[in-house]
């Protein structure tokens, strides 16, 4: 298998158990089958992927003036629509979506910490010093 299967793989099972517990956690998030599960977790990383980063720039104002508070409403709202769009998984309304987003948001960041699915930083530069310098270059950071 390739690197970025197995890459897409571990996020898919990361989202499903964040999915999973916010069901068990979250009064108003049920799913009646695993497979009810694994597909509302399947269309919410779609919906992440291509959807929410269009929704970000749409609601741009409302994002800085709420200091980016808004993005937990847009994260609920998929969630919600999910609810409505996969068989089997249920969701009750706006706050048990709000809810149950902001519990996959933080089980999904934790774990993609722990097992190696976050934002990977490397630190270049040609020096071995880094607070020495020869030239107006520093270090470069990629992400």
């Amino acid at each position: 298998m390739s690197a970025s299967v197995i890459q897409f793989l571990k996020r898919w099972a990361i989202t499903a158990f964040a999915v999973m517990v916010a069901a068990s956690v979250v009064k108003g998030i049920a799913y009646d089958s695993f497979v009810a599960l694994l597909l509302a977790s399947a269309l919410l990383g779609f919906l992440n992927a291509f959807a929410r980063p269009l929704l970000l720039v749409l609601s741009m104002p409302l994002l800085l003036s709420t200091l980016g508070l808004f993005v937990l409403v847009i994260n609920a709202l998929l969630l919600w629509f999910v609810g409505s769009a996969v068989k089997g998984f249920h969701v009750a309304g706006f706050w048990p979506a709000f809810w149950g987003a902001l519990v996959i948001s933080i089980i999904s960041l934790v774990l993609g910490l722990f097992l190696g699915g976050g934002p990977k930083v490397a630190v270049k530069g040609r020096h071995t010093n880094p607070r020495r310098r020869d030239d107006d270059q520093g270090p470069v950071i990629d992400v």
